[in-house]
């Protein structure tokens, strides 16, 4: 006789939405083919945020999907209590899906005295029960040292070259960096776009006031070609918009503006109507209310990639196989 209980558990993949972006886990779940789990979830009147899920979660592979768009501090506290309440209803794993992770741009110090509040987010979320996290188009490859565990990164780059290619293939095209920083991605982006020539914008930024640039100017060859701008994300537009002008003050033929995350901050929407850029394409890694929507801007759905990677992670497969073995 045994005195042992032996029981081969199924893995069991459950999907969970906050609020901040409700379409793209929808999108997300029709593409793995399974709904949505139900939750409740509101605010008391001095503004805490509630969270219960409909059904029993124990024992799931669970995926938490929620952008950190505005107003960001609220969509994070509901993303940690999401956390949270998986955690104590035994869920077996729980992979934090953040689009956007909030809080990005501040992963340094670049004055004395100043937080790392990307580094805080991530051991928030470690500290609410998240054993591992996706995202896309991270704002500095290292936060994915923030996060203690497993870190996913995913590039929209595919998504959007590919778009670039069947659009404006039959044209000489430029890759253009918005800063040196973000040239080694604009490398990538030249490669896949079939060895086009590269350049970048050297600007100068003022510290003492946030979101503004100072000077511009275009280092290599970008006369007479449609200059492909590429950056992670538009906030205010004011980096973009001023590099677009810089490009065609250079004697570019045009200027196609490719961003990941379309934060657009006003006067984000004004500044892109009015610059010369002939097209502004983005992904739906956060949501663009319909006030935000203009004639020159195309948005690409970022959630097959999303479920690709979800399915790959609960599969135990390879999510750098996605991106030709880059991490």
């Amino acid at each position: 006789m045994t005195t042992d209980i032996k029981r081969t558990t199924e893995k069991h993949l459950m999907v969970f939405s906050g609020r901040a972006h409700p379409a793209l886990a929808e999108e997300v779940a029709e593409l793995l083919g399974t709904p949505l789990v139900g939750t409740s979830a509101y605010d008391f009147a001095n503004g805490e945020t509630y969270v219960r899920y409909e059904e029993s979660v124990r024992g799931s592979d669970a995926f938490v999907i929620q952008s950190h768009t505005a107003p960001i501090n609220d969509w994070i506290m509901e993303h940690l209590i999401m956390v949270d309440a998986l955690k104590r209803a035994s869920a077996k794993r729980i992979t934090v899906v953040m689009p956007f992770w909030g809080y990005s741009r501040q992963d340094k110090k670049h004055r004395g005295r100043e937080p790392i509040s990307a580094r805080l987010v991530a051991d928030l979320f470690k500290t609410a029960g998240a054993d591992r996290i996706i995202s896309v188009d991270l704002h500095a490859d290292q936060l994915q040292g923030y996060f203690d565990g497993p870190v996913d990164h995913l590039m929209a780059l595919p998504i959007l070259t590919d778009y670039i290619k069947e659009k404006y293939g039959d044209q000489e095209l430029a890759v253009v960096s918005p800063d040196a920083g973000r040239i080694k991605v604009a490398e990538r982006w030249a490669a896949r776009l079939g060895g086009v020539p590269l350049a970048f914008i050297h600007k100068t930024r003022r510290i003492d006031v946030a979101n503004e640039v100072v000077a511009n100017r275009v280092v290599g060859d970008i006369k007479g070609k449609i200059c492909v701008l590429t950056d992670d994300m538009i906030d205010t537009g004011g980096t973009i918009v001023k590099a677009a002008e810089a490009l065609m003050n250079d004697g570019a033929a045009g200027v196609i503006i490719c961003a990941t995350h379309a934060i657009l901050s006003d006067p984000a929407v004004d500044r892109l109507k009015n610059s010369p850029a002939v097209e502004v394409i983005v992904t739906n890694t956060l949501p663009v209310p319909q006030e935000k929507q203009f004639d020159k801007l195309t948005t690409l759905s970022i959630a097959p990639m999303l479920a690709r990677a979800i399915r790959e992670v609960f599969e135990d497969g390879s999510v750098t196989s996605m991106f030709d073995g880059h991490a």
